[in-house]
């Protein structure tokens, strides 16, 4: 029985396909007329007459995103790390250019907190605490 069936399908393929190409083709048709008609109607219009005078075209002007520090940089967490490492490495060179005169300057650092000027010093590390990140005054 099925070998019956296949066999009905088989006669009826080309005989679809046919249908199907002959309505593709009337599907067609009015397409290519109305294509016609507009080529046409072009060939008909009056050519434009030149105006007097045209504007220069505007430039496009590209508009430039203010883009924030961590996104132009591409840091994630706190602190600023590009500060940090120039910190350190101008820390470095300092230490290196001057390694013989840091016992001195030690020493002259800590005279001058005894000496008379102590208390002013000692009352500008006081107010500089105050401005330190993280604590509140």
């Amino acid at each position: 029985m099925a070998a019956k069936k296949k066999a009905k399908k088989a006669k009826k393929a080309p005989a679809r396909k046919a249908k199907r190409k002959l309505a593709k083709a009337a599907r067609r048709a009015p397409a290519k007329k109305k294509a016609a008609k507009r080529v046409t109607k072009s060939a008909k219009k009056a050519p434009k007459r030149a105006s007097a005078k045209k504007t220069p075209a505007k430039k496009a002007v590209k508009k430039t995103a203010v883009k924030s520090s961590r996104s132009a940089s591409k840091e994630f967490g706190e602190g600023n790390y590009k500060a940090a490492h120039r910190f350190g490495k101008a820390q470095e060179s300092f230490v290196h250019a001057h390694k013989s005169d840091i016992p001195a300057m030690g020493h002259k650092a800590e005279a001058a907190l005894e000496g008379p000027e102590g208390k002013e010093l000692a009352a500008a590390e006081e107010e500089a605490k105050g401005h330190a990140a993280g604590e509140e005054p």
